[in-house]
């Protein structure tokens, strides 16, 4: 039974902290609504790494991460350019999809308190509370307003315009290849570990996820990779960014407009740049995609009545394998804070304090596995503590492991 004698919530954001946090705050008794900028979430993103805190956060937001949730592996291994296997790890875990996670969410949360299509315009503080105001003139009132919006957030953006986008040097390649595909070129088995190539200045990483419909039967299985590589800001990164028509896009361009010249160049470069598995992987993805890298860490995460989370708050790089685990962490301890307080103002300040060192420590973590990639975009003190080259373990055990946790 949901309660709703705590008071009103507004969530900016219906992905995944979005959800998380309408959820969570529900079950503690708040009455919520979820407004989504987009019409549609379907089929954004690919691969995600579980960890033992999202399936908490989970089952406290009322889902139960069953077997279903994705692919078990239990092995990690790295391969050197000619395909032979150089290191190999036992870590179980389970990899799922974007599009699973978020079904699951979505399931719990009844569809008259989401509303996708609204798109913010700004936040205007009340004496005891917060108002949204929608582009399409809508006006909502609450007691709290959390910002779940994303790394391009427009909350964030009306209160600490301060918070940018850091770029960190180099983008991200990403696909995802059906697993009959690769059982093809490089018969079974390639798809059932975690994979590592690392190259002078490049890295690349790949695992099984659910393949259409939630299909977990071997051989039916997708596979997603991410390869990344260096890409200068004064002229790669642009070139990369404009499209067929000449325009330059802003922090990250839509796959289907990248230019086919940008793709012809990847898959060339894969052909002596990766090792034989990967380079087997990317002849199969029919459309590869990339997505700059950012650092973003905010100074603080409380204005009045409203609060950042997930990645309005903090964006850490891919290689923690993380985003998804802080975004559901940051709304149980917002909802924890809150339910412990005698206030609103009191709970909001004990959540800030709680997440705002988690956040950077997160956001250094990233830093430092991506060191080596591009280190004229990191910090000197990185650069001097972790500019070489990374061995296949260290990688392989630092890598979206919350080892950050334990250092």
């Amino acid at each position: 039974m949901i309660r709703s004698d705590r008071g009103s919530a507004i969530v900016i954001g219906g992905s995944m902290g979005g959800v998380f946090a309408a959820l969570l705050l529900r079950r503690a008794g708040w009455r919520v609504d979820v407004f989504e900028r987009a019409a549609d979430l379907a089929g954004r993103g690919a691969g995600i790494v579980s960890h033992d805190e999202l399936a908490c956060a989970l089952r406290l937001a009322g889902v139960d991460p069953d077997d279903s949730l994705g692919v078990h592996v239990t092995r990690r291994r790295a391969f050197a350019l000619d395909g032979s296997v150089v290191g190999e790890r036992h870590h179980p875990q389970t990899v799922t999809s974007w599009d699973r996670l978020h079904g699951l969410l979505r399931q719990a949360l009844p569809d008259e308190h989401y509303h996708p299509a609204a798109d913010l315009r700004h936040v205007e503080p009340l004496a005891d509370g917060v108002a949204a105001v929608f582009q399409d003139g809508r006006r909502m009132e609450a007691d709290i307003l959390v910002g779940a919006d994303g790394f391009r957030s427009t909350v964030r953006g009306q209160f600490w315009p301060q918070v940018q986008p850091e770029y960190a040097g180099y983008v991200g390649w990403r696909g995802l290849v059906p697993e009959a595909a690769l059982i093809d070129a490089l018969g079974p088995g390639f798809a059932d570990c975690f994979g590592f190539y690392l190259a002078p200045r490049q890295q690349i990483v790949g695992y099984p996820v659910a393949g259409i419909g939630n299909d977990l039967r071997p051989g039916h299985r997708r596979y997603n990779f991410v390869w990344y590589r260096p890409a200068r800001s004064e002229d790669e990164l642009p070139d990369l960014l404009t499209d067929a028509t000449g325009r330059l896009h802003a922090v990250s361009i839509a796959p289907p407009l990248i230019r086919p010249e940008v793709t012809a160049r990847l898959r060339a470069d894969a052909e002596t740049a990766l090792c034989p598995q990967f380079r087997a992987v990317l002849r199969a993805t029919p459309e590869p995609f990339f997505q700059p890298i950012y650092d973003i860490a905010s100074e603080r995460l409380v204005a009045g009545r409203v609060a950042l989370i997930g990645d309005a708050a903090f964006v850490a790089r891919p290689h923690v394998g993380a985003g998804v685990t802080k975004a559901a962490e940051d709304a149980v301890a917002l909802v924890r804070t809150l339910t412990a307080a005698s206030d609103i103002a009191s709970g909001l300040a004990a959540y800030e304090r709680d997440r705002l060192a988690t956040g950077l420590r997160v956001v250094n973590w990233g830093r430092r596995l991506g060191t080596y990639l591009a280190p004229g975009h990191v910090p000197a003190d990185f650069r001097e503590r972790f500019a070489g080259e990374p061995t296949a373990e260290a990688f392989m055990s630092e890598s979206a492991s919350l080892a950050f946790l334990a250092a």
